[in-house]
């Protein structure tokens, strides 16, 4: 172990999915802004999406390294396209990770839960490391989950469609779980997302469209005017699905920005392809196939809503940018960030998304083109609700920007985590 001198070294260890990997590489590239020596261990080809970030962050004169695992005959873990999903297997990874713990042995190291073997992995060496877990999910989430298994209020509805109330307990539950989570494993602590980034327009992938052709569409329209439409790195829709979305986005009127990754497959391209020259020739839409920077045009003036599908990264990004939602979720805790936007922070209106889906269940059509033009020409249409929407997003997303500048909420607590870390360190030696 270093000298007590010395910065704290932490690993971290992100999922290969970028949902994921995107708040983990933030999250490393922030503590080491904080003054830590943060090391993001990865493979050959992810590490290639994060590559130019570092070099810069190292340039300016942070610790911020990768550290390359050596995998047997140069082989890699399947999805390097970060479309990668809770059931994609990583144990490959486990004997090189041991490895390089016994070797470098730091001052703790945070691991994405979706890497599932890590804990008795890391448990088993005995190293006094200190092991965090990165949930993807906000606390409301987790909240919400254990609120759901501890009272069980969705025993006492007739349907799975009946509304259920779940009780405020504050404190009281937020100490449950986390006497349930020391139970369960030895893990030092959680930490959850909390959003900033100097690299907009190359967070992940390389954008399938230059920054200077979004941004030039964007300076055309008026200020508000614009619906921005992403449902993450994984989206998921049956085909006729899309089709009733590009109809009720084009009822609507409203100008817009939607990305598209490989909804299709094959079916339908046709009508996809027509509907897109459509809107390119209306200038009502401008649609990109492939990756797109999203923090760079949330932050745009010109765009006044975002129609997500609730993702964790979504969420906070639509707050931080004070952005009001159209709400669309699909799967994992993403109905719970829809109550929170909707009837907590009242900064959304829900397109009526009702079916869960897991991630190897086929899609099915369950928003009409109505719903869509509906939801759309509620929040951007001008009227006053979307009015105090806006309002109330915007002065949410000044609250969020301070809390991870100097003296913020988050600020403070990652110092802290630091400080425990030296401390930590000091006790062992």
């Amino acid at each position: 172990m270093e000298s007590t001198s010395s910065p704290v070294e932490m690993f971290f260890f992100p999922f290969v999915g970028g949902g994921h990997q995107i708040p983990m590489i933030d999250m490393a590239r922030m503590f080491a802004a904080h003054g830590a020596k943060s090391v993001i261990i990865s493979t050959p080809k992810h590490a290639l999406s994060f590559r130019e970030s570092i070099h810069r962050d190292q340039q300016s004169g942070r610790r911020v390294f990768i550290e390359i695992l050596l995998l047997p005959d140069n082989i890699d873990i399947a999805d390097s396209d970060m479309s990668a999903t809770p059931v994609t297997d990583t144990s490959m990874l486990q004997e090189p990770l041991k490895k390089l713990l016994l070797q470098r042995k730091p001052d703790c190291i945070v691991h994405d839960m979706f890497h599932h073997w890590a804990a008795d992995a890391i448990d088993n060496l005995e190293l006094n490391v200190a092991r965090i877990v990165l949930n993807g999910n906000g606390c409301f989430a987790n909240c919400a989950r254990e609120n759901i298994s501890k009272f069980k209020p969705q025993e006492k509805v007739d349907s799975k469609y009946e509304p259920f109330v779940l009780l405020r307990t504050g404190t009281s539950l937020c100490r449950t779980i986390q006497e349930r989570e020391q139970s369960v494993d030895r893990r030092a602590g959680i930490v959850v997302q909390q959003e900033q980034s100097v690299d907009k327009a190359e967070r992940g992938k390389k954008a399938a469209i230059d920054e200077q052709t979004i941004l030039s569409w964007l300076h055309s329209k008026p200020p508000n005017s614009v619906l921005y439409i992403s449902f993450g790195s994984s989206p998921r829709f049956a085909p006729q699905q899309i089709l009733e979305l590009a109809h009720g986005l084009q009822a609507s009127n409203q100008p817009f920005i939607w990305v598209i990754r490989d909804v299709f497959k094959g079916e339908g391209t046709g009508f996809l392809t027509e509907f897109e020259e459509k809107m390119r020739e209306s200038k009502q839409g401008l649609i990109i196939n492939g990756w797109a920077p999203r923090l760079l045009i949330l932050e745009h003036g010109s765009v006044g809503g975002f129609m997500t599908h609730c993702g964790w990264n979504s969420t906070l990004e639509g707050v931080s940018c004070g952005v009001p939602m159209i709400t669309w979720p699909i799967s994992a805790e993403q109905f719970f960030n829809e109550k929170l936007v909707t009837d907590v922070l009242k900064i959304g209106v829900r397109v009526g998304s009702l079916d869960w889906l897991w991630w190897n269940m086929e899609p099915w059509v369950s928003v009409g083109r109505d719903m869509v033009e509906e939801a759309v020409k509620r929040l951007m249409g001008g009227g006053e609700e979307g009015g105090e929407m806006r309002n109330k997003a915007r002065v949410i997303g000044e609250m969020a920007k301070k809390a991870v500048e100097a003296g913020g909420s988050s600020y403070k607590e990652a110092i802290a985590l630091i400080n425990e870390l030296k401390d930590r360190r000091r006790i062992i030696e």
